[in-house]
């Protein structure tokens, strides 16, 4: 198997990488174990002390537990594995806090956290508009979590697609149809004839736009059945690098434990 990285946008928290050498199989299950078995931090349950805002309790305890927390793995522990086998401790635990008074809007940003470490990844994220004389208190636990439990503790956004193969089986001189028709840009005119624009290749979508008005036989398109065009998104509680190598030790985890019961 070849990994090769294609893009990394650390400010967004975007990468993609091509996967070379192995089938659908194995390219799926990395997004599957991204998606579902990589741990984040999320608060899970909330303690409500006062709330005179427009939203009832449930509402705003949801809209908490879906605001995205910065996570450290190696600090806590799940807890289903922690040594106080779940009854919660500072090892499997974290305590935040929200007290905030209208008029005005209540963002992320006023949540203190015990561990400077875990915060929430977008402070702007707005909670609830309090008008004047309103108050929102409580305070809320945060765990770790896999996305299969629930959406709230998914890394991010992870897909993939067969790497598209284009070929210009004929030369095609003074004809631009396919490069107008095409909406990913992959062709364009070198030395009078068409080529393909390698920068844009992995852009292709197999849309077939580029064979409209094309005359037959002169451009090919397929998709290869052992590279793969890997997508990943983070929503900020781990780096792109965090979450492939937390899923990656996850996969190995399932296999043992798929070795073992057999």
């Amino acid at each position: 198997m070849e990994v090769k990285l294609l893009e990394h946008d650390k400010k967004n928290d975007k990468c993609s990488f091509i996967i070379k050498g192995v089938g659908p199989y194995f390219v799926n299950a990395l997004r599957r174990c991204i998606i579902d078995y990589v741990p984040t931090m999320a608060m899970e349950d909330i303690e409500f002390h006062k709330n005179s805002s427009i939203l009832y309790d449930e509402i705003i305890a949801h809209r908490l537990g879906l605001i995205p927390l910065t996570t450290d793995t190696k600090t806590y522990n799940l807890p289903s594995l922690c040594k106080c086998k779940g009854a919660g401790c500072a090892r499997c635990t974290l305590k935040l806090s929200l007290k905030a008074k209208g008029p005005g809007m209540v963002f992320a940003s006023q949540m203190k956290s015990k561990d400077p470490k875990v915060k929430p990844v977008f402070p702007e994220t707005p909670i609830v508009k309090l008008l004047k004389g309103q108050e929102l208190e409580l305070e809320a636990t945060a765990v770790l979590g896999y996305g299969k439990e629930h959406q709230k503790w998914s890394p991010g956004l992870a897909y993939y697609k067969h790497k598209p193969t284009i070929e210009i089986v004929k030369k095609c001189s003074n004809c631009d149809i396919c490069i107008k028709n095409c909406p990913k840009k992959i062709f364009e005119i070198k030395n009078n004839n068409v080529e393909i624009n390698k920068k844009n290749l992995y852009n292709c979508d197999l849309c077939g736009a580029c064979f409209e008005g094309c005359p037959k036989g002169i451009i090919k398109i397929g998709e290869s059945d052992d590279e793969f065009i890997f997508y990943l998104e983070s929503w900020g509680q781990l780096s792109c690098r965090e979450i492939v190598q937390e899923a990656m030790a996850s996969y190995d985890s399932l296999l043992d434990e798929l070795i073992e019961k057999v």
